[in-house]
């Protein structure tokens, strides 16, 4: 654990390259989107014989007038794939079967004491972009348990993580926002008990 976190302190104060290139906003989210399910997909491999692994629907909602902008494409990517990554972890949390995707397997809900109508639970990821004209928006939203009101203000601070101990450095959201803020954008959440939002707005002029 501690070497991870080690790891994550690294990543965080690394001085990014700087170097800003052309970038196709909507590739990116489309390969970072896949990248993320089928990663914690194959995590699973190793689960018993007729136990389900995770599953979860994804969708693309992609605005076909995106402009390529210029950021730093290796550090965007970083972002996209960090809350992804965190928004299928959340949707894991209300699956019905027990699951792994590397962490303590979760039991099934009726095991859970919760009502038997959230039994029918579908876990859902999409990823959107948009372009009003003045900046590009990206916004990956899942419906899993949300982010508690008491700890909003949180979320983006280093260190703070509302996953397990021994499974979180809390460095990835913090990351995420150093670079956006970086870039002159922003990040914003926006959660209630049916999942989260995190919406990223960046400048077209990012020089």
């Amino acid at each position: 654990r501690a070497s991870i976190i080690v790891k994550g302190m690294l990543e965080h104060s690394r001085k990014s390259s700087g170097e800003k290139t052309l970038t196709d906003i909507n590739a990116m989210c489309d390969e970072y989107l896949r990248l993320s399910y089928h990663g914690l997909r194959a995590k699973d491999q190793n689960l018993p014989t007729g136990e389900v692994g995770f599953q979860c629907e994804f969708k693309l909602e992609l605005d076909p007038n995106m402009p390529m902008i210029n950021v730093v494409s290796q550090d965007i990517a970083r972002v996209l794939l960090n809350i992804i990554n965190n928004a299928f972890q959340a949707c894991a949390e209300n699956l019905v079967v027990p699951i792994s995707i590397g962490m303590t397997a979760i039991p099934p809900k009726d095991q859970r004491g919760l009502p038997e109508s959230q039994n029918e639970y579908k876990p859902f990821v999409s990823v959107s972009t948009k372009y009003p004209g003045d900046k590009v928006e990206i916004a990956i939203s899942d419906n899993g348990p949300g982010i508690p009101d008491a700890i909003k203000g949180k979320i983006f601070q280093p260190f703070f993580t509302t996953k397990p101990t021994g499974q979180g450095t809390g460095l990835g959201l913090s990351l995420a926002y150093d670079i956006i803020k970086a870039h002159g954008g922003e990040i914003k959440l926006d959660s209630s008990s049916n999942g989260s939002v995190f919406t990223i707005q960046l400048p077209i002029d990012t020089f």
